[in-house]
This record gives structure tokens, sequence and C-alpha cells, in this order.
């Protein structure tokens, strides 16, 4: 199809990691290693919630969710990856573009309220110990689930609606190792400034929504932990909100800097390192964070083990 600006194009070029064919092998058992680390930690965190009676509370209800956003996104973006590492041709059709995006701005948008559900979670725990089990119920837990899951994907729908009223007319080289939506809005032919904006509220919405959550929830959950006079309470207190907030900052502070600020001129390289530290290795991260950061998951651990040898 011509347009005045010469051929729509159907098909882009994703240049990846590195224009060196040297380095093509080696970032492929690399990142290949750390896929199949992801893959395996979290379905086994997921395994091990499903398998132990005494973790189906809302609390790692939350956690195997989180593990299945992770997989989600380590799926959605690693395997393109590693192909493109060892194949000639690094083309990628607008229809499986459009797909990636879509899967990609789900699973992001639902990892940002799970977040926060988790704080929120945390705050009932031990700032109302005493009413946890009536407020924070399973059913409600569900419900929360839902709404993350749902959000992400009115989400990514709408942004993946507003790119249809984009044109590629000239350049079909993608400066990235996975079909992201800025990246898009370099090439387009068409003003991308509606795209960026909507980017921009919505994004910009739920991050702050969110973050506003989890900093109120562990505001209130430092300020009951300063209360108590027990030293092992205080321990406990913080041994459990200290994987989450680890989490939580390094999850955020890669997700905010490149989609709160869509109009910034950042390197194209930049841009790359910012989004594979949050697509790639924070999944990497996480269930090792939450594995050893709590007993009750060791535990559960150790037993499997027990039962198994």
């Amino acid at each position: 199809m011509d347009t005045e600006n010469g051929t729509l194009l159907t098909e882009f070029i994703l240049t990846g990691l590195t224009y060196q064919p040297e380095w093509q092998m080696s970032l492929f058992l690399v990142f290949l290693v750390i896929y199949l680390i992801t893959i395996v930690g979290n379905l086994g965190l997921i395994a091990l919630i499903c398998n132990d009676p005494k973790l189906h509370i809302p609390m790692y209800l939350l956690l195997g969710s989180l593990a299945f956003v992770d997989n989600w996104i380590s799926c959605t973006v690693t395997p393109k990856m590693l192909v493109n590492f060892l194949a000639k041709s690094k083309m990628i059709s607008l229809s499986e573009c459009m797909t990636q995006l879509f899967s990609f701005g789900f699973s992001a948008t639902t990892e940002c309220f799970l977040l926060a559900t988790m704080a929120y979670d945390r705050y009932v725990a031990i700032c109302k110990p005493l009413f946890y089990p009536v407020i924070m119920t399973n059913r409600l837990c569900i419900q929360l689930l839902l709404s993350s899951f749902v959000g992400g994907i009115l989400h990514a729908l709408i942004h993946i609606g507003f790119l249809f009223r984009l044109t590629f007319c000239n350049s079909n080289i993608i400066h990235h190792f996975y079909c992201d939506i800025l990246p898009l809005f370099k090439i387009s032919c068409t003003d991308p400034s509606i795209n960026v904006l909507m980017v921009f509220i919505f994004s910009g919405s739920i991050q702050v929504f969110t973050i506003v959550t989890v900093l109120v929830s562990y505001a209130l959950v430092l300020f009951t932990i300063l209360k108590k006079k027990s030293l092992q309470s205080i321990r406990k207190a913080f041994s459990t909100c200290g994987a989450h907030l680890l989490s939580v900052s390094l999850y955020y502070g890669s997700l905010l800097f490149m989609y709160v600020r869509p109009g910034s001129a950042q390197a194209d390289d930049q841009d790359m390192m910012d989004s594979l530290f949050y697509a790639v290795i924070i999944p990497l991260l996480n269930p090792i964070i939450y594995s050893l950061r709590n007993k009750k998951v060791i535990d559960s651990l150790a037993k499997m083990f027990r039962r198994n040898v």
C-alpha cells in the first residue's frame, strides 16, 4: 500500500543488544542460562505454594501470582531475543510486534498492581494483625488479583488501540531487542504526540497510584514497627517486608524512569539497558529475593526435599 511518504511497512528489524557478530554466541549462552533459571525459579516457587497447604494464604497467593507474571514477562521478551542472537534475519511482523507489545504491557502493568496489593497485604498483617484474617480474606485476595489482571489487560488494549492510528513508511529498524512502544514512536511517519500523551497519562497514573499505595502502606508499617518494644517483633516485621521493598525498589526504579518521561531524549543504548533490567533481570531476581528472605518458603522447600530424597 502506498502513501505520500512511501510504502507502508508491515515488517520491522530488531537490532538487538549488539551489532558485533563475535558477541552474539556469548550473549546467547548468557541469556539462555538466565532464561532457564528464571523459568525454573518462578515455576518452582509456584509449585511450592500450590503443594504446601500452609502457604494457601493471601500473602503467598500474591507471591505466586507475581512469579506467574514474572515468567510471563520473561517468556514475552527473552525467546525472541535468543532467536535473534543466532538468526540471520531479525525481522518481526507488525502482528507479531503488536502481540509482543500487548503481552509485555499486560504483564508489566499487572506487576505494578500486584506489588501495590502486596504492600497493602503487609500493612494489614503488621498494623492490624488481629483483624488480618477478617480483612484480608482469600475472597478479597482473589478479587484484588482479578482486578490486577483485568487492569493489566485494559491498559495494554488502550495503547494497542492508539497504535493503530500510526503508520510506518520510512524506517523499519527498531533499535531494541524486543518490540517496545517508545522505539515504535521514533520510527512512526504519523505524529505520535497523542500516543505519547496517552502513555504519560495512563502509565503515569498507574505508577503514581501504585507507588503511593506502596509508600503509604510502608510508612504506616514503619510507624507501627517503631512503636513496638519487642526486638523480635521488629526483626520479624523487617524480615517480612524487606524482600518486598527490595523488589519494589528494583522494579519501579527502572520502569518509572522509562515510561513516566517518554519525551526525554535518551540514548537508544540506555533505553535498552533499562528495559533489559526490568524485563530480564528482575524476573530472575524476584524468586531468589523472596525465597531467601522468607522463612516459610525455605521451610517448605526443605520439607519438600526431605520427602523426595
